[in-house]
């Protein structure tokens, strides 16, 4: 795991959220979409997450992600270069529960 603490200039922009580091497959429906794409989540954390994903998408663009272990996630594009997103989800979830999923072991409810 590691914590990116952003820029060391004490202006109050730092990132401070825990984010695991991994490789998942998960499914991300954007917009209005019907049938969702296939993406490689890079890295986790409580409120957001780096996807892998060959679409370029407007920044605010409203999406869902479908996560082991947890389900749907509803979310937004925070960022977006050509091949990655970034998605900053509306609520927070348990990474573990994504990654003990990931790995055969059932989370707990």
């Amino acid at each position: 795991m590691s914590v990116d603490t952003g820029s060391a200039d004490g202006n109050g922009n730092r990132r401070q959220r825990d984010r695991d580091s991994l490789l998942l497959v998960a499914q991300v429906r954007i917009g209005d979409e019907a049938t969702p794409s296939d993406a490689r989540v890079r890295n986790l954390s409580e409120t957001g997450l780096m996807a892998e994903l060959a679409k370029v998408v407007d920044v605010g663009t409203p999406v869902t992600v479908t996560l082991r272990g947890i389900g749907d996630v509803a979310g937004t594009v925070a960022w977006c270069t050509e091949g990655r997103m970034g998605i900053s989800l509306d609520s927070p979830i348990d990474p573990l529960r994504v990654r003990k999923s990931s790995s055969g072991v059932k989370p707990s409810v």
